[in-house]
């Protein structure tokens, strides 16, 4: 069958439409290749795989699917049911299993879903492991074992409390509990519902919780982009001494904030709030972010002496390997996602919020004046459509387009093209999630990133 959405496969796993790219029999073929992948890799008789979904309707379908998967290549399934993304790489540890898959889309529509891979450190798997993975599940290399060697399923249901106590150990529960924090919490009633809750619970905040019924049915659309967000804005702008908002997309592991005004800051400002806060805890450190972050993160990182940013490419498992490799502090990207070692290798919307509050707690003034005193850029991003030049195909004349338009430029090719001009810097590159390409600009002022973004498309061909 033509799929209007072809399979996505990267190191981000693997994403279709349901019931046409992605289907009950690609999620057990995809996890019997993850599956063999582990156990070839170390040398394993049996891998323990950490299986948990989204929340959205598809999902137990395809985590059954998947679980068959795995089982049939002789791995053994800790089944954790709907849970956040995070959670799955918390549980990993905790079960010292030798791996673990989330069925998630992530933010993409209801009509999306999707299989993601983590390792033993609950690492997303590397470009190469990535690539093996891949290798393996489009040349169907893979073999059932006997029925006597096939792999068991247990089920667990303590995730979200082990994860709540790592983060509560890591971020003091009590300066939050005594501040008395009022919060709207929206999870678009999807895998953050249980967690964010209990979490913001522990932490003594009066909780106002939007979208928190597991209903796997978003009530908006799921990105937590402003234009999605128009609700929380408004609950939070009506609550009386409310301290901020916090969005969850559909797995839990990206966070939005909203300022107690009711103002959406903005996703790139959510690693760089976490990043301030735990340098100012630490005193410096090692981040880690991808190319297509706000240079904000930079400029915090220079107010604390001896800290150092590293940039990488696009994608949780690139910006979490640069991070173990640094034995970093904190790393994350500009969606909302970010990494805190101490407590998982996954992006986590969850230690994000308690960081957040602990930030609140220590300055002891509103968010928005804490927000208004950073560094402030524009940073336009968009999404091009490729189906007029000659879709993915057309992928590498067009990096070329964009790299030889500012040859004078400072240019980094990691990762689709980064041309940085002074003040002023533009990221051109395929998505490992989507069908498009992404275009994001950032300057001093919106028209100037405007005029930038809107000079890339042209030369790219996609205007």
């Amino acid at each position: 069958m033509t799929s209007k959405a072809p399979l996505m496969l990267s190191v981000s796993g693997a994403r279709g439409i349901v019931g046409e790219s992605m289907t009950p029999e690609v999620a057990t073929r995809f996890a019997a290749a993850f599956g063999s992948y582990l156990r070839a890799a170390g040398a394993l008789d049996t891998a323990t795989v950490v299986v948990g979904r989204d929340g959205r309707d598809s999902g137990e379908t395809l985590a059954k699917a998947a679980m068959q998967g795995l089982t049939g290549v002789g791995c053994d399934v800790i089944d954790i049911g709907v849970s956040a993304t995070p959670t799955v790489g918390v549980m990993i540890s905790d079960r010292k299993a030798n791996g673990g898959m989330c069925i998630t889309a992530s933010h993409n529509p209801i009509e999306w879903n999707g299989l993601k891979c983590l390792d033993a450190n609950g690492l997303a798997p590397s470009p190469t492991e990535a690539e093996v993975i891949i290798d393996r599940f489009t040349n169907d290399t893979v073999s059932a074992v006997e029925e006597a060697d096939r792999g068991s399923t247990t089920t667990d249901s303590t995730g979200v409390a082990v994860h709540t106590a790592r983060v509560t150990t890591l971020i003091d529960p009590e300066p939050i509990r005594a501040a008395g924090f009022a919060v709207v919490l929206d999870s678009v009633n999807a895998s953050g519902c249980l967690g964010g809750r209990v979490l913001l619970e522990q932490y003594g905040c009066a909780l106002e919780h939007l979208n928190g019924e597991l209903t796997g049915v978003f009530a908006h659309t799921p990105e937590p982009l402003e234009e999605n967000l128009a609700g929380l804005a408004e609950a939070v702008a009506a609550k009386k001494n409310a301290a901020c908002g916090f969005a969850q997309d559909p797995d839990a592991d990206r966070l939005a904030i909203i300022d107690e005004n009711g103002r959406y800051i903005g996703e790139e400002f959510t690693v760089v709030l976490c990043a301030l806060r735990m340098l100012q805890r630490f005193g410096k450190g090692t981040l880690a972010v991808n190319l297509s972050t706000s240079r904000m993160i930079d400029d915090v990182a220079a107010s604390f002496p001896g800290s150092t940013v590293l940039r990488t490419a696009v994608g949780e498992a690139n910006v979490a390997t640069a991070l173990c490799e640094a034995e970093g502090l904190l790393g994350g990207e500009g969606n909302g996602g970010v990494i805190v070692p101490r407590v998982t290798w996954v992006r986590d919307s969850l230690a994000s919020m308690a960081i957040v509050l602990d930030l609140l707690a220590a300055e002891g003034r509103p968010l928005s004046a804490i927000v208004d005193d950073l560094p402030h850029y524009a940073m336009i991003k968009r999404k091009a459509s490729l189906e007029d030049v000659g879709g993915m195909a057309a992928i590498p004349e067009v990096l070329e387009r964009v790299r030889s338009a500012w040859p004078g430029a400072k240019i980094n090719d990691t990762d689709g093209v980064r041309i940085d001009l002074d003040e002023r810097w533009v990221h051109v590159r395929a998505s490992n999630t989507e069908p498009i390409v992404r275009i994001i600009a950032e300057a001093p002022s919106e028209q100037a990133a405007c005029a930038l973004a809107d000079e890339a498309a042209i030369v790219a061909g996609l205007s």
